[in-house]
């Protein structure tokens, strides 16, 4: 049985490359950075939680939320020689305490509670699409207007690199690293014709990050998203 099921839907996807020494502090043991065109990435991402449930059960309240996070990517060699390319989070923020508790304490993720609020309108061509959060009495803006169809995400393109990543992985401690599964099919991608990142990244991330405040993101796209699943953890040691 599943950990917990959910749609994720219409996500904001604004990537940085980065210096790799900006990353290595959050690397878990027996990880790797993985890279595209031989930088690190980070990946400021939006979008809506729809349908969660823990274990097959709704709980009340907590089915419907926003979720802005900061996340890298990372791969690492399982026994059987395979490579399982996965994220590893800064930072996840949403609305519901509940969420962070259960994430914080069963996952090792970094969540954090803060008033959230979003906003999707449509044309006749367009969809515009925009997660707003509060830190303190700023708020905070990721928004973007693209395509209303999306289309296939093309293979051995950087969208590819950026959603085809399907493991978590959190550091325990120096030696020990919790992984588990995402699963979802693959996405689709609208075209992004404009964007808008208001957004301090040393308030919500720290003083590290405080360098993409002048940075522009190497891309902006939007996925639709689908349904997903994250499977139980485990813990490599």
């Amino acid at each position: 049985m599943s950990f917990l099921t959910a749609q994720w839907r219409k996500l904001i996807f604004a990537n940085y490359p980065v210096d790799a020494k900006v990353l290595l502090p959050y690397l878990p043991a027996h990880t790797e950075l993985d890279t595209w065109n031989g930088h690190p990435y980070v990946s400021l991402i939006g979008f809506l939680f729809r349908d969660v449930r823990l274990l097959r059960l709704r709980i009340p309240f907590h089915v419907t939320f926003e979720e802005v996070n900061l996340r890298f990517y990372v791969r690492r060699r399982a026994g059987n020689g395979e490579w399982r390319r996965g994220v590893v989070f800064i930072k996840e923020i949403v609305p519901k305490p509940a969420i962070t508790f259960v994430a914080n304490t069963l996952y090792g993720e970094a969540y954090e509670t803060r008033p959230m609020h979003h906003r999707w309108a449509e044309t006749a061509v367009h969809q515009h699409v925009e997660y707003n959060w509060r830190i303190g009495t700023r708020w905070q803006t990721l928004a973007a207007t693209a395509d209303k169809h999306p289309a296939d995400i093309e293979t051995g393109s950087e969208a590819e690199f950026i959603t085809e990543h399907y493991w978590g992985y959190s550091k325990s401690s120096a030696t020990k690293t919790t992984e588990y599964e995402v699963t979802h099919p693959r996405w689709q991608q609208a075209s992004v014709s404009d964007y808008r990142i208001d957004v301090d990244f040393a308030l919500n991330y720290g003083p590290r990050f405080a360098f993409l405040n002048d940075r522009t993101p190497d891309s902006v796209f939007l996925a639709e998203g689908s349904p997903i699943t994250i499977e139980g953890k485990r813990t490599i040691a």
